[in-house]
């Protein structure tokens, strides 16, 4: 149960605020944790400890996605245990997990302490923008037309462009659809596959941070994180299946664009 009486109105608003920045923010190529620091550090929200709430929101985005897939899911549910496409597509996600699993665990710390900071996520935004143009641009051979048919090999390329995404600013969804584009699959099929691969990668990273760091948290902060997680669910569902029509048509340029231009706004009008 929520409780409200210990907080004070404008956090409730900054929470909601950052929910609502995660959940439209976290399936696009634009960076969610950039942009949660940057909101953040906007806000000044500092009420719950050590960066824990901008993970801990994403189980929100999670839940969107995993409602909006859900048929899917349970035909891997249902046959990842015997040979089929579906067991294929189950080998092929966890191929493509292991590396964040490796280089997280590894650089976790690291990462946070140097790496979460307004500079980087500005940078970041402006040379990710700059690449997805430039591939929007190439004319690449997309020649797996469904999740099925992704090779080992290629859900190991793309799980090594995943990691690029632990540097704040880079975006994971962008690093990974950006990294299924340039090993063959279609547009579609990237995106979809990296909402699927969002699934474990989020939810081991956000485990691993509460897990990590239970110590620092009070009900009051697991309130708080309670609110941003339903703002983020809200917000993700109505993103996520829109998202998918709109890179057919339109493809990255668009957000490519928007990353260069909210880098050069950071740089000049917050660092």
């Amino acid at each position: 149960m929520i409780i409200f009486k210990n907080m004070e109105f404008i956090v409730i608003l900054k929470v909601i605020a950052l929910g609502i920045i995660e959940g439209l923010t976290e399936y696009l190529p634009v960076s969610s944790t950039g942009h949660l620091i940057v909101l953040g550090e906007t806000l000044n929200f500092n009420e719950v400890p050590d960066k824990i709430f901008e993970t801990s929101i994403q189980f929100g985005a999670i839940l969107a996605v995993v409602i909006l897939y859900r048929q899917k899911i349970k035909e891997i549910l249902c046959n990842f245990y015997k040979d089929s496409p579906e067991q294929k597509f189950t080998i092929n996600l966890f191929i493509a997990f292991m590396p964040a699993v490796i280089i997280g665990l590894l650089l976790h710390s690291y990462i946070k302490e140097y790496l979460f900071s307004v500079k980087i996520v500005a940078s970041s935004l402006i040379l990710g923008g700059i690449v997805m143009i430039i591939i929007d641009k190439i004319n690449l051979t997309r020649d797996t037309k469904k999740l099925e048919k992704i090779t080992i090999k290629q859900a190991l390329a793309i799980g090594l462009f995943q990691c690029l995404a632990m540097i704040p600013g880079v975006s994971r969804s962008g690093s990974t659809i950006i990294g299924g584009v340039l090993v063959g699959l279609t547009r579609k099929n990237a995106a979809e596959f990296s909402f699927f691969l969002a699934m474990p990668t989020i939810f081991a990273a956000s485990i691993y941070d509460l897990v990590k760091n239970h110590h620092l948290l009070t009900i009051e902060h697991f309130n708080l994180i309670l609110i941003g997680f339903i703002a983020s669910f809200v917000t993700a569902f109505m993103v996520v299946s829109r998202f998918i029509a709109i890179i057919q048509r339109y493809g990255f340029t668009a957000f490519g664009i928007y990353r260069i231009a909210l880098g050069v706004v950071i740089i000049f009008c917050v660092i």
